[in-house]
Order: structure tokens, then C-alpha cells, then sequence
């Protein structure tokens, strides 16, 4: 009877991350992009503006992630338990990292790189699954912060 469902998980670590970071990983991700497009730009050899956005969006996906769950004592009752819920199952809360990666990295795949359809799904799919391993990565290293925070 305890079980819930897979929408119930989805709203479960859409309110862990109401509390992210947002701002700061919007400023960090942007940050990265721009350092990786500007070194390719300088350095020898292509730049390539693709790869810098997909790291960008990536890193502020995971800055969102981490950051939502970092602090798992801060905000209202319903986004402290979320986190904790997170906490405790770290690789259900990195889906919906993973699932935003993928959607803000497909139209940069499918407009800016010219792979085609199914080419720009299996890179943002691709980049979201990468987002997914070091979010829950991440997310099972901060357990302690569950039990230490009951």
C-alpha cells in the first residue's frame, strides 16, 4: 500500500528541485559554455559552439540537482520531505535532471549541429543519461545529510 506511483516520483523530485539553485546554476552552466566556446575560439584548432551549450546545459542541470538537495533541512514541510525523499532514492530523484537535460539539449543538437532527427535525439539522450549517472552519483554521496537531518 506504500508503493507509489511513477507520477507520484516525478512530483516528488519536481518539489525537491522547486528549491534549486536556479539562479546560480543558470550563471554557472552559462559560465562554462562560454569558457568552452571562448578556448575553442583561442586555442588552436575548431571551435565548437554544440559542445560548449550540451556542457553548459549539463552542468546546470547538475548544479540545479545537487544544489535542491544539498540542504535538505531549508524551505517549506513539502519541499524538506521531497528531499529527503530524494536522498533516499537518489536514482529516481536524477531522472527529472536527466529528462531536462535532454529536452533543453535537443533543439541545440537538431538546430546547430545538422545530425537530423533521430541524430540530435540519441545525443541529447545521450548527454541526459551522462547527467543521470553523476546526479545520482552525487545524490548517493549525500545520504547522510537524510539521516543526520531526522
Amino acid at each position: 500500500m506504500n508503493e507509489i506511483t511513477r507520477r507520484d516520483e516525478v512530483s516528488l523530485s519536481a518539489a525537491a528541485l522547486r528549491g534549486a539553485p536556479w539562479k546560480a546554476a543558470a550563471i554557472g552552466g552559462g559560465a562554462v559554455a562560454a569558457v568552452s566556446y571562448g578556448l575553442g575560439v583561442l586555442l588552436p584548432g575548431p571551435a565548437d559552439l554544440v559542445w560548449a551549450l550540451g556542457l553548459g546545459i549539463s552542468l546546470f542541470a547538475l548544479i540545479a540537482a545537487i544544489g535542491a538537495v544539498a540542504k535538505p533541512n531549508e524551505g517549506d514541510r513539502v519541499t524538506r520531505q521531497a528531499r529527503l525523499w530524494s536522498l533516499q532514492h537518489p536514482a529516481k530523484f536524477a531522472l527529472l535532471p536527466a529528462g531536462i537535460t535532454a529536452v533543453l539539449d535537443y533543439p541545440v543538437q537538431l538546430v546547430l549541429d545538422g545530425e537530423g532527427v533521430f541524430g540530435s535525439a540519441f545525443q541529447a539522450l545521450w548527454h541526459g543519461a551522462l547527467v543521470y549517472v553523476i546526479a545520482a552519483i552525487l545524490t548517493i554521496t549525500m545520504r547522510g545529510r537524510a539521516q543526520s537531518s531526522r
